[in-house]
């Protein structure tokens, strides 16, 4: 049984409606891993950049349980790296830390509704991780996890697209981000799926999640099977 070990963000288990549990059908990882008549196993949360796989890779003794068991490593990660952070990582993170809970929630909402203001205003500038730092943590996680399993193929992803009001419709970081991962897979030898291409008619013609950011089952559908067709060739070569 073919196994994917899969890095993602909530792209890869939000759904048309909302986050979905990680083992729902319809989400691609698992159609991917249904088409290769195996399964998918992902570590996920929203909003986690390359920093944060990594990160999850160094602590999470669920995933190491995984290692030896994997047929395919799949970084769905460095989307969320090209989005606008008005606010610096550690300040926007550390919101839920403040207490009391009507402070917290007070500070959050006036927050959300500046977010969208202040990526147009910065022009989406910062962004959530440099676009160095993706690469650098894409490396070392794939270097990590090399030194165990060092012919375990890899699959990579470059940044989609979004229509989210909530980033005020600024999505600048995203040529830059995905300059900087099409490098690195060229050079390191991982092959990408270029999300932008497989979903961005889906995202721009409203047809995902309202949030403009998440998408509809249709994606899903296209991610998988193009993953699928990915994780296949790179088993049939192995």
């Amino acid at each position: 049984m073919t196994t994917l070990l899969v890095f993602g963000d909530s792209l890869s288990f939000q759904g048309p409606n909302g986050p979905r549990p990680s083992d729902d059908e319809r989400l691609w990882p698992n159609r991917a891993a249904a088409a290769l008549g195996g399964r998918a196993e992902l570590f996920a949360r929203s909003g986690w950049t390359a920093r944060d796989a990594f990160w999850a890779l160094t602590s999470d003794p669920r995933l190491w349980t995984q290692l030896p068991k994997a047929d395919v490593l799949v970084l769905a990660v460095g989307s969320m790296d090209t989005l606008p952070s008005p606010l610096p990582t550690y300040l926007r993170e550390g919101l839920r830390y403040l207490r009391p809970d009507p402070l917290r929630r007070w500070v959050r909402d006036r927050y959300l509704a500046a977010q969208p203001w202040l990526a147009k205003a910065t022009r989406g500038r910062p962004v959530a991780l440099p676009p160095a730092l993706t690469v650098h943590y894409l490396d070392r996680i794939l270097a990590s996890i090399r030194v165990l399993r060092p012919d375990l193929p890899a699959v990579g992803v470059l940044p989609p697209v979004h229509q989210a009001s909530s980033y005020g419709y600024v999505h600048t970081g995203r040529a830059v981000g995905a300059a900087a991962i099409r490098a690195w897979g060229d050079r390191v030898g991982v092959p990408l799926l270029d999300l932008a291409a497989l979903v961005g008619d889906h995202v721009r013609a409203g047809r995902g999640n309202p949030d403009g950011m998440h998408w509809g089952w249709e994606a899903h559908e296209l991610v998988g099977k193009a993953l699928a067709d990915e994780a296949g060739a790179l088993l049939g070569r192995r």
